[in-house]
């Protein structure tokens, strides 16, 4: 009988916040695969526990992903950690999960820390929907290209950034999203300098071109607002539009005769139209 992968999320600055289940399965584990062994060692030194630890990390984990693989199909339990937060989540522990669920080996998740959920939970921004969207690529046409296709999206984005990156990052996020839109920087959190900074995009960017962002940030981004209905008015102006258009006007013309006609304004009178 195969052993289990016990997925143990960490605290993200503050170990008061390791819960005792964490404890528990740490303690009863064969072994504890850890992304930064010296950091997990002193996580078991404020718990006062020793355990065989063995890394596991972005630049290893395909060789040592099959000799953890390998233990647990022999009967042994391994618990995974990162070095703050939960296992799998933007973290390369996903792969192991995958070997795992491909080979039948139970994996069992403990609930506990995750910087995301925190942040969103006390950005001010809507939490009924959002989405995960974490480290942005350092490759300039990558980075691009994912934001680009998040240029609609309506759900809350969340994120994750260094400091020596972040002025780049709030540079693109105003010109994909707009200086306008709202984003709250939630840094160093659960630590003593814990801040939550909540603004505009240009905002942000306006202040970290002036103070140098230290600590570790998520970035949680408000989604794009849904289109407003167009007024009666508009809507009106719309329809007349089409009706000049059959009379052999250009969309240009009839805009601009439609907007006089019934006093809208040009702009608005075009978007209606294309509605229609």
């Amino acid at each position: 009988m195969s052993g289990t992968l016990y997925l143990v999320p960490t605290p993200i600055g503050n170990l008061g916040d390791v819960s005792q289940r964490a404890r528990e399965i740490l303690a009863a584990a064969d072994f504890i695969a850890a992304e930064d062994t010296r950091v997990t060692l002193k996580l078991l030194n404020h718990l006062g526990l020793k355990k065989p630890l063995i890394s596991y990390f972005e630049h290893n984990k395909a060789q040592r992903g099959a000799q953890i693989l390998e233990r647990l199909e022999a009967g042994e339990n391994c618990a995974l950690v990162t070095d703050a937060g939960t296992p799998a989540i933007s973290d390369p522990g996903e792969d192991l999960v995958k070997l795992c669920a491909q080979t039948g080996v139970p994996v069992c998740p403990l609930p506990g820390p995750c910087a995301a959920v925190t942040a969103i939970s006390a950005s001010g921004l809507p939490t009924g929907r959002f989405c995960f969207e974490g480290f942005l690529s350092t490759a300039k046409k990558s980075r691009r290209e994912h934001l680009e296709a998040l240029r609609e999206e309506q759900r809350t984005m969340i994120f994750y950034e260094a400091p020596h990156k972040l002025l780049a990052t709030l540079e693109d996020f105003s010109r994909v999203f707009g200086p306008e839109r709202e984003i709250s920087l939630c840094r160093e959190l659960t630590k003593i300098h814990e801040e939550f900074y909540r603004a505009t995009i240009g905002e942000a960017l306006a202040r970290y071109r002036e103070t140098d962002p230290k600590g570790e940030f998520v970035l949680v981004v408000a989604g794009k607002p849904e289109a407003e209905p167009a007024s009666a008015s508009e809507a009106q102006a719309a329809q007349r539009v089409q009706e000049l258009m059959a009379q052999g006007l250009s969309r240009k013309d009839a805009v601009k005769q439609a907007a006089q006609e019934l006093g809208v304004s040009r702009n608005a009178v075009y978007a209606a139209a294309l509605e229609v």
